[in-house]
């Protein structure tokens, strides 16, 4: 073994590790995190290996990649992942890194091919991974069998595709159940990507998340957005008024009539799924609060159903309507960068220009995510100052803020090597 390989060099970030570690313990509950958390670079690396290296991440959605050979790409920091539907239907994910030497093999976003073939010098490998071809320059003593793709532990649920770079990856086969039920009407395989945009925050991820996590600022930020969203999206919210509670009681009887799952489920902090009725006559998030697409997802007979809300953390949230659903997908790029992708779905037997406007589907979104990203970048040039300290949350506005810091802090200890008590879930 080289004498320089990471495998015999003194950790870097061990002293960062036990400041991380004391930090986190000592940290005031309900409280923000201090500021090395929003933008330190050896903290941020710690995120990528201590989370986004062994938590798993949603990467994308089974529709993307329907027949062999369809492939997508993703990068969760400095490794970047390629995901293929293999010979066998079956959906497979690998280090997108050749093990001649170490180029990238796929190098757009998505595509379809026959092999994984590297571009620099032409190494072949099937869609599951085995090298196929290298070329009879290696010799007669090259054992093509010792140098497949190193691959990368790949779960699907619900039509969503899901990936861990860890060795032995957390649970996560209650959260699959579950979303193969609650998304069982809306015909998984059968969707496609009307739409899709990515936007550069120039902040660092935990504050996309935490801005996503409450709606506090709604009233204040988003005018198209609350054209058709309620800002509670459970009865157990603390705000909840009396005909919220009306609306979902008398929603609830109808979904519960068309067989639709809705109720409000949570596998510890990563996880949560409910379906919340949208506004009294809204049936999309659209400007209008009219259908954004004519052709209903899947079996569904209805396109009045609210929004199936689905977390998972540490990097997406979701939106499914009657008519169209939103992805959303999260992935750090330093420090105070952080790319947000959204991805708007639709039947796909609908037809642009006949079914659905592609500009008219994305606008509400298209100006709420601008909104938030100008929000979450004022907060990171705030917190950047000398003058931050953590400041509180609300108990009752910010709950989902609370739970998944709590979230983050549990998992870093835990990956660090630390423990603390667990904390109890906020209302809602």
């Amino acid at each position: 073994m080289d004498s320089l390989s990471p495998a015999r060099l003194d950790d870097p970030l061990a002293p960062a590790r036990e400041a991380t570690a004391e930090m986190l313990k000592e940290r005031q509950h309900n409280y923000s995190l201090p500021q090395p958390f929003y933008n330190d670079e050896r903290l941020f690396a710690l995120d990528m290996q201590e989370i986004f290296e062994k938590e798993w991440l949603f990467a994308g959605m089974t529709s993307e990649i329907p027949a062999k050979g369809n492939f997508m790409t993703l990068e969760v920091g400095d490794n970047p992942v390629v995901i293929v539907r293999g010979n066998d239907g079956e959906v497979h994910a690998f280090h997108n890194v050749c093990r001649h030497r170490g180029s990238r093999l796929c190098v757009t976003d998505k595509g379809k091919v026959a092999k994984l073939v590297c571009p620099y010098h032409q190494w072949t490998y099937e869609l599951d991974g085995r090298l196929l071809f290298a070329g009879t320059e290696m010799g007669q003593e090259f054992n093509l069998a010792d140098h497949g793709l190193k691959p990368v532990q790949v779960r699907t649920g619900g039509g969503f595709i899901f990936v861990s770079l860890a060795d032995e990856a957390p649970e996560i086969d209650g959260f699959l159940e579950t979303l193969d039920h609650y998304l069982a009407p809306y015909d998984m395989e059968n969707l496609k990507v009307a739409v899709e945009s990515s936007i550069v925050e120039q902040c660092n991820w935990k504050l996309v998340l935490e801005n996503n996590r409450e709606c506090y600022h709604c009233n204040g930020a988003h005018p198209e957005l609350l054209n058709s969203l309620q800002e509670f999206d459970d009865t157990d919210d603390p705000r909840a008024t009396p005909a919220y509670k009306e609306l979902v009681a008398r929603k609830q009887a109808d979904w519960e009539a068309q067989c639709v799952p809705y109720k409000l489920t949570r596998l510890d902090r990563r996880n949560r799924l409910t379906r919340t009725p949208l506004l009294d006559g809204a049936e999309s998030m659209t400007m209008d609060g009219k259908r954004a697409c004519q052709k209903l997802m899947g079996q569904l007979q209805s396109a009045d159903l609210g929004s199936l809300r689905i977390l998972h953390l540490p990097n997406s949230w979701n939106h499914f309507m009657g008519d169209h659903a939103l992805v959303f997908r999260v992935l750090p790029l330093g420090p105070q960068r952080t790319v947000v992708t959204t991805k708007w779905l639709v039947h796909k037997d609908a037809v642009e220009g006949v079914d659905y406007d592609p500009e008219q589907m994305r606008k509400v979104w298209d100006a709420t995510n601008d909104q938030d990203r100008r929000l979450a970048e004022e907060n990171q040039r705030g917190i950047n100052s000398k003058s931050y300290q953590p400041g509180p949350y609300s108990e009752t506005y910010e709950y989902g803020v609370i739970d998944f810091i709590n979230w983050y802090s549990e998992r870093m200890l835990e990956n660090l090597g630390h423990s603390q008590p667990d904390l109890q879930l906020a209302n809602g």
